[in-house]
């Protein structure tokens, strides 16, 4: 129990030791890069750093499975430069029950990532992606949802609306029973309209069966009209709808389910909400595999040479996973295969394989 406490310090160490070299490297590249990014806009070096602040928690995120492999690597590397290896196997421990211990850090770091991490990058996203869109354009995302509708915004020189629809289409372009509240610049309401369908079209909006009511009038409904078929001018395309939703990472995995309903309510299709949410679910196993592959290849005597070979290969391994992670995730979202079997068979296959070389390793 003692030794496999060591273990795990020591691993966990190295985990937060690579974590913040990489902190450091990303935080200045992105400053850098938000400085260049809105140089027309004259940022400061505090908002650039506030910019990254943000927007750095996320690619870390992203790139944790390439972390822990690095971590891994470093700590065998390290017990087998100092022989610790070759005193443990001394001791009547084996190779495959010596990776108890790491592994199981894996896991358990796996869950918590998930758990408590997930969360909170989620927030510094969403946080960065508002700082982001007010500093580009001065606004913010164009749609939201709710128990019982979907809400849009879309605004001009000449005034804001506000969009309200029972329920819409696959792209979020056809929207039926819809309201639409009219703004002055000042905020002041001017004019609501309802219509039974609106379709969105270059430039407009093409509202069916539609009422109109003057807000600036003494009676609004006395002085309401109806049209069979209408236009509203809209700066809205379906690209800016649908990138009202966001990334689904910016969606806390606590509050990604019930998203998910009301993305499938509203007609939209969440697949890709979907993907995201089994690829959180596998990441400990994730986590857990890059250890395996790592140990498969450098979990071995200094002595025996060809280190840096090793190393190579281990680091080609954990990339290819990692790269077929991404790409499983791609085809998953796109429908050309199963979530479950987008989610789950990178981990699962270098589990299996970094395994069945351990084996042969340490009894072939």
């Amino acid at each position: 129990m003692t030794l496999s406490l060591y273990f795990v310090t020591r691993f966990l160490k190295v985990v937060a030791q690579v974590l913040l070299v990489f902190f450091g490297i990303l935080m200045l590249t992105d400053m850098v890069e938000q400085l260049r990014r809105f140089a027309n806009q004259s940022i400061t070096l505090t908002e650039a750093a506030i910019l990254s602040l943000f927007n750095v928690p996320a690619t870390l995120y992203t790139i944790l499975p390439l972390i822990f492999i690095l971590a891994a690597i470093a700590l065998f590397l390290s017990l087998a430069k100092s022989s610790e290896l070759v005193v443990v196997r001394a001791s009547g421990r084996s190779g495959l029950r010596f990776l108890m211990a790491p592994v199981g850090a894996a896991l358990v770091a796996g869950l918590l990532i998930v758990a408590i991490l997930n969360p909170l990058v989620a927030a510094t996203s969403k946080e960065y992606d508002l700082l982001y869109a007010r500093q580009a354009s001065g606004s913010e995302s164009v749609l939201s949802l709710n128990d019982d509708a979907l809400w849009l915004r879309q605004g001009s020189a000449e005034g804001q609306t506000v969009i309200k629809a029972a329920r819409t289409g696959h792209d979020g372009t056809q929207l039926f029973g819809a309201s639409f509240m009219i703004f002055a610049p000042d905020g002041t309401p001017l004019q609501r309209v309802e219509a039974e369908e609106a379709l969105l079209e270059a430039g407009q909006w093409v509202l069916t069966r539609a009422k109109y009511w003057d807000l600036t009038a003494p009676n609004p409904e006395l002085a309401a009209t109806q049209k069979a078929s209408a236009t509203l001018a809209s700066e809205l395309t379906p690209d800016r709808i649908r990138d009202g939703f966001g990334d689904p990472a910016a969606i806390p995995i606590w509050s990604l389910p019930s998203y998910i309903i009301k993305l499938e309510q509203a007609g939209f299709s969440a697949r890709a909400h979907r993907v995201w949410l089994q690829m959180e679910m596998a990441l400990p196993l994730l986590l857990a595999a890059m250890v395996l592959i790592a140990a498969g290849f450098t979990m071995r005597h200094a002595r025996g040479g060809k280190t840096g070979q090793m190393v190579l290969f281990a680091l080609s391994g954990g990339f290819a996973i990692f790269f077929l992670r991404n790409f499983a995730q791609v085809l998953g979202e796109n429908g050309q295969i199963p979530v479950y079997l987008a989610a789950w068979s990178p981990p699962v296959a270098a589990i299996l394989l970094s395994l069945g070389l351990l084996l042969h390793l340490e009894d072939g």
